[in-house]
């Protein structure tokens, strides 16, 4: 059980990443659009996440500091002010999203418009960030978050024709009237998505919070390739489901109600209870990890105390910013701006970002003064390095791929 409680902060971070409330919805959205021909996105955005976020979990376990901490310290502010503005406003516009998610995840149980639970949602990640220790927050959010391996199971009780699935994942492009470029910008959200610059921050922090040292390093990969391709699996399943229900009848997802349906109709009233409570366990703990990441950047940045190690009063400058950010959250979704379309433009936004998040990690990881013998080796920086350019590219193509299909449209 303790080994088991060991992984759980690599299932609440890849919950948090993979199936979050914009995740949830783009995956179900493109295995309506385009069934499995997008599936391959999300292995490759698997292995990168796991690249990388080994790197920032190792450089914790070696050096007891976070990365953003040293990035500022090796790279300088100037540096290292560019990777903070670039994480921070993605990490705050999918906050913004999350908060909208766990209120519509009360919305579909209570039947009561998800505008009145947002002031309740934004209070319930404080609390519980103020007052549950991190320990307790990963193990109870990532193993309720596990619930949403329902989507697998109603995956095969549908009765998919599995050659056709395989088949589909197998022969990658576009159909139907969909183009290319449509197909590009649905590739791109995924890989930003699984790639998301808070991950990275959000684990590494974890793992000083945990307080890693280098007899933790076996702790930390079984925490990266156990919970990172779990959130990878989980996110096919959901679109497996979508391919098999919605794309024979041309319905396209719009909702977070069409994204648990076929739960329902494979298991029912159960089914449903289930996967509402996955879907509120991982919005509920991606608003965890976002809020929480909000702080941890700008603490780490400025050299401020942070964390949940030491006591509030201690660390009253990073609470302080993540009250900030939470209240801009309630103030933006009182608008009534769709929680679903913030995240799909935030994992975009979030692609142009990576390479400012990824390089300097890159960097450290091959410092030796920081790492020792713990730095990268030649196979891990040759692959790490073809990660980068499909970063680049990914951050290049984001933007105008995204005003010629109009976001997807």
């Amino acid at each position: 059980m303790k080994r088991l409680f060991a992984v759980t902060l690599g299932i609440l971070t890849a919950i948090g990443g993979f199936v979050d409330i914009g995740d949830l919805v783009t995956n179900a959205l493109v295995g309506a659009r385009f069934g499995m021909r997008l599936a391959w996105v999300v292995v490759v955005g698997v292995i990168g996440i796991c690249l990388y976020a080994e790197m920032s979990g190792r450089v914790v376990a070696v050096s007891g500091r976070p990365v953003f901490d040293l990035i500022r310290e090796r790279l300088g502010r100037r540096t290292g002010l560019f990777a903070l503005i670039a994480s921070f406003l993605v990490t705050l516009l999918t906050l913004i999203a999350e908060i909208g998610g766990v209120a519509l995840a009360f919305e579909l149980a209570s039947g009561v418009n998800y505008l009145l639970w947002m002031p309740l949602a934004a209070f319930a990640v404080w609390l519980v960030i103020w007052r549950v220790k991190f320990s307790h927050l990963e193990q109870v959010f990532g193993l309720l978050g596990l619930l949403l391996i329902v989507f697998a199971v109603a995956l095969w009780k549908l009765g998919p024709d599995w050659g056709d699935l395989v088949q589909q994942a197998t022969s990658p492009g576009p159909i139907g009237h969909e183009t290319w470029a449509t197909y590009a910008y649905y590739g791109i959200a995924l890989f930003g998505a699984a790639m998301t610059p808070y991950e990275v921050f959000f684990f590494s922090s974890g793992g000083v919070e945990e307080k890693w040292d280098r007899r933790d390093l076996v702790t930390e990969r079984s925490n990266v390739f156990i919970g990172f391709p779990l959130g990878g699996l989980l996110s096919l399943a959901i679109a497996g489901c979508a391919a098999v229900l919605y794309l024979p009848i041309g319905v396209q997802v719009e909702t977070l109600g069409q994204v648990t349906l076929p739960a329902a109709v494979a298991f029912g009233k159960l089914g449903l209870a289930i996967v509402l409570l996955g879907v509120f366990a991982a919005t509920f703990g991606a608003a965890l990890e976002t809020s929480l990441s909000c702080g941890y950047t700008i603490a780490q940045y400025f050299g401020w105390q942070w964390g949940k190690f030491v006591r509030p009063r201690q660390a009253s400058r990073f609470h302080v910013v993540m009250i900030i950010c939470l209240i801009l959250s309630i103030l933006v979704l009182m608008t009534a701006v769709d929680p679903v379309k913030v995240t799909e433009y935030s994992v975009v936004f979030a692609a142009m970002a990576l390479p400012l998040t990824y390089l300097p990690i890159l960097i450290i990881a091959n410092d030796p003064d920081y790492m020792g013998e713990q730095k990268n080796g030649r196979v891990l920086n040759f692959f790490a390095l073809v990660y980068l350019g499909l970063l680049l590219l990914a951050s290049i193509a984001a933007i105008p791929l995204m005003i010629v299909t109009r976001a997807g449209r």
